[in-house]
C-alpha cells in the first residue's frame, strides 16, 4: 500500500522556502485578459528574438533531435572561452544560469553554512541556498537602490560561505563601479566564494562597463562569473547560461552538481551560432537601451520615482500597491511584474521592449491610475 504524504519524509528546508515568481503563462494572461494582444513585459525577454544564425542553426539541427547532446558542452565552453580569453577547463555551462546558482549551492553549502546577498534581489539567490540548509543573510539596499557597500563590506567579515551579487541588479537595474567591486572583492576572506550574477551586463551602458572578470582575477579570490545566453541573445526559451569559475577546480565541483546531459543539443548549438553573431546582438541590445531610457523618462515625466537602470527593464515605485495596477494593465493585455517583495509591494518592474510595447504600457498604465484614482 502507498505511503501516505503525511507520513513520507521529505527535505525539511523545502517546507519553509519562498515561491519563486515565474510570472503567468500566455495561456492564463490571454484568459485574464479576455483574449486581448498580450505585450509581455514581465520576464525581461528580448523581443527581437535570437540571432538570425541561431535560427537557422536551429532548423539545421532538427533531424538530429534522436542524438544525445555533448555531456559536458565541450564545442560551446571552446566558444565561451575563446569569447573571454580564459581556460576551457574553467568553463561551466548549465540548463539556464539557475541550474548553475542551483549547483554551487549544492556543491559548497552544507546545514548552518552563511549566504550573503541583497534585498531586493533575484530570489533564486535566496531559494536556492535556503533548500540546502543554508543561512541567507540580505543586506537591504540604500534608500536610493544602490548597494551599500559599507554593510556588505562589514558583512564579508562574517566569511560567509557564499556571496551571490547581481550586476546589473534584478530587480533594479542599479550595476557596481568598478571601484565599489573592487572593495568588495578586498573585502573577500578566505573560504568565501565570490559569485557575480551578469545576467543582464550586455545591456551596461558603454560608459559603466568593465571587466569584471579581469578585476577578480587580479584581486586573487576565488569567483563566478554567471552569464546567460536569454537576455541580451534572445534565448530564453532554450535554457542556457554559463559560468566562467576561478580556478578548474571550482568548474569540476559545479560540473559534479550538475545531472548528465544537462544542456539540450538545440540550446548548445544554438548558443555557440549566436555567440558568433555578435554584431547582431550589440544591435538589438541598443535598440533595447534606448526604449528603457525611454520608459524611464516617460515615467519621471509622471512624477514618479525611477531607479537608475542598466539592465532591460524599469523598476519604479507606482507610490501604491502595484498588485492592483498590474492586474489592471494585464486587463489590457500588458503583462508586467508587480515586486511582492517585503518592503517593496509598490514597486513595479518592467521590461524594455519594442517601441509599440512601451507605447501600449504607458497608455494602459495612465488608464490604470485614472481608474485608481
Amino acid at each position: 500500500m502507498p505511503t501516505s504524504p503525511a507520513t513520507l519524509r521529505s527535505n525539511p528546508h523545502f517546507a519553509t522556502l519562498p515561491a519563486y515568481n515565474a510570472g503567468l503563462s500566455d495561456a492564463e494572461a490571454s484568459r485574464l485578459s479576455g483574449g486581448k494582444r498580450l505585450v509581455r513585459l514581465a520576464s525581461n525577454e528580448n523581443p527581437y528574438g535570437p540571432s538570425p544564425a541561431a535560427i537557422t542553426e536551429l532548423q539545421r539541427i532538427a533531424a538530429d533531435a534522436w542524438r544525445y547532446p555533448e555531456g559536458r558542452s565541450d564545442t560551446l565552453r571552446r566558444a565561451i572561452a575563446d569569447h573571454h580569453g580564459v581556460d576551457e577547463d574553467r568553463i561551466v555551462v548549465g540548463n539556464g544560469s539557475e541550474t548553475l546558482i542551483a549547483a554551487l549551492s549544492r556543491a559548497f553549502l552544507q546545514p548552518g553554512a552563511g549566504v550573503l546577498t541583497v534585498t531586493p534581489g533575484f530570489g533564486l539567490h535566496e531559494i536556492e541556498p535556503l533548500a540546502e540548509g543554508a543561512n541567507v543573510t540580505k543586506v537591504p539596499m540604500t534608500g536610493a537602490l544602490e548597494f551599500d557597500i559599507g554593510r556588505l563590506t562589514e558583512a564579508m567579515d562574517e566569511a560567509p560561505r557564499l556571496v551571490f551579487l547581481s550586476s546589473p541588479s534584478n530587480p533594479v537595474g542599479t550595476t557596481l563601479s568598478r571601484d565599489a567591486l573592487h572593495r568588495l572583492l578586498a573585502a573577500v576572506r578566505p573560504g568565501t566564494l565570490f559569485v557575480f550574477d551578469e545576467a543582464y551586463a550586455e545591456f551596461r551602458r558603454d560608459e559603466d562597463a568593465f571587466d569584471s572578470l579581469a578585476l577578480a582575477t587580479e584581486a586573487g579570490v576565488d569567483f563566478v562569473t554567471l552569464r546567460t545566453f536569454s537576455k541580451a541573445y534572445g534565448l530564453a526559451g532554450l535554457r542556457i547560461g554559463y559560468g566562467v569559475a576561478s580556478s578548474a577546480a571550482i568548474a569540476q565541483f559545479m560540473r559534479l552538481a550538475l545531472t548528465p546531459f544537462n544542456v539540450n543539443v538545440a540550446a548548445q548549438n544554438a548558443a555557440v551560432a549566436a555567440l558568433h553573431d555578435e554584431a547582431w546582438m550589440r544591435a538589438s541590445v541598443g535598440r533595447i537601451r534606448a526604449e528603457r531610457d525611454r520608459m524611464a523618462s516617460a515615467l519621471r515625466e509622471r512624477g514618479l520615482w525611477v531607479a537608475r537602470s542598466e539592465a532591460n527593464f524599469v523598476f519604479f515605485d507606482t507610490g501604491r500597491d502595484s498588485a492592483p495596477l498590474a492586474a489592471a494593465l494585464l486587463r489590457e493585455g500588458v503583462i508586467v511584474k508587480p515586486w511582492g517583495e517585503a518592503g517593496f509591494t509598490t514597486f513595479m518592474r518592467v521590461t524594455a521592449g519594442r517601441p509599440e510595447d512601451t507605447d501600449a504600457f504607458l497608455a494602459a498604465f495612465d488608464s490604470a491610475r485614472v481608474a485608481a484614482g
